[in-house]
């Protein structure tokens, strides 16, 4: 057979995907479903209950599969008891509940020799920060969010190694967990599971599972945190590139054999994550189209559509925010969030909602020109183009501004490149793709893809940045 279901949760919503693999690779979508936080006293959670119900629901409508994977956003985590059962809601990365965690971290175990061992950049919502906020009585095993519904459709624990490199708990050199750190601050080693590679095995079906939807199949570990997966299905020829997984969140960087742990790399606030076959994604978050989609939620009935449209004719660089900076990391009042800001760094605010997507889109672009530029230099990794993967890759007005910020060309698509890396890791394991060449080949042979050329308009943009 050689149909796959990959599970792939996003921050927003969450869908089961159905790929065929004959000659080419084709996508069919089986079952999407809403996905958002709630606030129970004051707590932001995931409803992973409602998640799980949707994945089977989605499961039963694809039919029988080869395999099953599944990949999820990164951080977040389900603790369980002795018996199995799951303690709570797994608490949502945008609560603030880690306030003033990672600066006691730094004071008791050094910055510098915390970012030796995970070469992890410091984020609030960090799992290691989440796990010192929680209250671990009882807990006997962390389980990542994939992890977790792995569990469930399995009954076999584990964790898959690029997802368990965002945690601060993995040695980034040894790709092992970092035990003595996790004693260091308290945390029990019997927490942290066996780790699994992109390929394993995971288990097969639980029979009550198998006969709730109807079939049964096994379940690959696949790269389970979506970047790892949109960046393993990059449709790239050779290893002049950089890449933006772009969606809620923009993951800029670039693909490299091994970690950069310098102390430039650090000030920087560059991340080396776990890729497929030993691969190191050294990369910087960068807040993405969460500003937009906020603005969205704003103005109610817009049409995004007419808004880029509209935004496309708006005057440049009339007003531009560092899209990173703390304030816009909550949901809310996001043109409000940016108005102030506007304000607060001597520019007038926009004044309509075309005029706020041009400086979200704009502010955008500039925070993919830093972290592509910084990546190039801290790495010293030569880039030819910038692959722009995942649902940002539909927006032509960002593509052709962050090719004009980048100053290199960008070639967008595809948008379900985080699909595409767990259906081909499942094919791989199947003996269908031999690696991870085979695997981008395939890709750009299957999606149609869009090149954008810079205009030539450097320095505007240089001036721009300057202004951040």
């Amino acid at each position: 057979m050689t149909r796959f279901a990959a599970v792939d949760l996003g921050a927003s919503s969450g869908r089961v995907m159905l790929a065929e693999l004959s000659g080419g690779l084709r996508l069919t979508e089986a079952h999407r479903f809403p996905n958002g936080p709630v606030r129970v006293a004051g707590r932001l959670h995931w409803d992973i209950l409602g998640l799980y119900r949707e994945i089977l629901a989605g499961l039963r409508a694809a039919g029988p599969v080869s395999s099953i994977g599944v990949d999820s956003w990164a951080v977040d985590y389900g603790l369980l008891d002795e018996s199995g059962a799951l303690l709570g809601n797994p608490v949502h990365y945008r609560d603030d509940r880690t306030q003033g965690v990672a600066e006691h971290v730094a004071a008791q175990v050094g910055a510098a020799a915390l970012y030796e061992t995970s070469g992890l950049q410091v984020l609030p919502f960090n799992t290691l920060y989440q796990l010192l906020a929680d209250r671990l009585d009882g807990a006997a095993t962390m389980l990542l969010i994939p992890d977790l519904i792995g569990y469930w459709l399995t009954g076999e624990l584990g964790a898959e190694v690029t997802n368990a490199s965002t945690t601060g708990l993995l040695d980034v050199r040894t790709r092992a967990w970092a035990l003595p750190l996790a004693e260091r601050l308290g945390l029990p080693a019997g927490l942290f599971p066996p780790l699994r590679q992109p390929g394993e095995d995971a288990g097969g079906l639980r029979p009550d599972v198998a006969a709730e939807i109807g079939w049964s199949a096994p379940v690959r570990a696949v790269a389970s945190h979506d970047t790892a997966s949109a960046v393993a299905a990059v449709p790239a020829s050779g290893p002049a590139f950089a890449y933006i997984s772009c969606g809620t969140w923009s993951l800029a960087g670039v693909e490299l054999p091994g970690p950069v742990l310098t102390q430039e790399s650090r000030a920087a606030n560059f991340t080396n994550e776990a890729g497929v076959d030993g691969t190191v994604r050294y990369l910087r978050n960068v807040m993405g189209l969460w500003l937009l989609q906020e603005c969205l939620r704003a103005w109610p009935g817009s049409d995004l559509r007419e808004l880029l449209k509209a935004a496309a004719g708006e005057r440049p660089f009339a007003a531009v925010v560092n899209p990173d900076e703390p304030v816009f990391l909550p949901p809310g009042d996001m043109p409000a969030r940016i108005a102030a800001e506007c304000r607060r760094t001597g520019q007038r605010p926009p004044s309509s909602p075309a005029a706020f997507t041009r400086c979200v889109l704009e502010s955008l672009a500039l925070g993919h020109r830093l972290a592509v530029r910084q990546a190039m230099e801290l790495s010293g990794r030569e880039v030819e183009v910038v692959h722009l993967v995942g649902g940002g890759s539909r927006n032509e007005l960002l593509c052709r501004l962050t090719a004009d910020a980048c100053e290199l060309p960008v070639v967008a698509g595809p948008a379900e490149a985080t699909t595409f890396g767990n259906v081909l890791v499942q094919a791989r394991a199947a003996g269908l793709v031999s690696d991870l060449e085979e695997m981008r080949s395939l890709v750009a042979a299957s999606e149609p893809l869009r090149r954008y050329e810079p205009s030539g308009d450097g320095a505007a943009w240089r001036e721009a940045a300057a202004r951040l």
